[in-house]
């Protein structure tokens, strides 16, 4: 941080035991000690304050990508959901036409009589005539 060789704190210590005194030198090397210590804490708690701060904007930003990530994941998957409902749906359909027309040869053996054929997908609606 400062740039001060051994010379310069050796000329610094005897202008301030020419300037303070022998006497209350020892105790303002203290208090200038703890005074140095103090700072030195402090610039360190700035420090980690800030690499706090970066991380939790770094983290922050790792929430944002995953709930995107999720959203895509999960508007993809409603999207072949519905492919394959659609699909099975109809699958359904046909089984229900194959069904209808495999039941209608063992009804017409049960009755007796043939029964007309029908298009299942096809409703008939009588209106009656007037």
């Amino acid at each position: 941080m400062f740039d001060i060789s051994f010379s310069e704190l050796f000329l610094i210590g005897i202008v301030a035991l020419v300037v303070i005194g022998p006497e209350r030198l020892p105790k303002v090397a203290r208090t200038f000690g703890l005074l140095l210590g103090r700072a030195q804490r402090y610039v360190n708690d700035v420090k980690v304050e800030l690499q706090r701060e970066a991380n939790l904007d770094e983290i922050k930003k790792m929430q944002e990508d995953a709930r995107e990530s999720a959203m895509k994941l999960e508007a993809a998957l409603k999207i072949k959901a519905f492919e394959y409902e659609q699909k099975f749906r109809e699958a359904e359909g046909a089984v229900r036409i194959e069904l209808e027309e495999v039941k209608k040869p063992i009804e017409e053996e049960a009755h007796g009589e043939p029964v007309a054929e029908e298009d299942p997908r096809q409703l008939n609606i009588d209106f009656g005539e007037k």
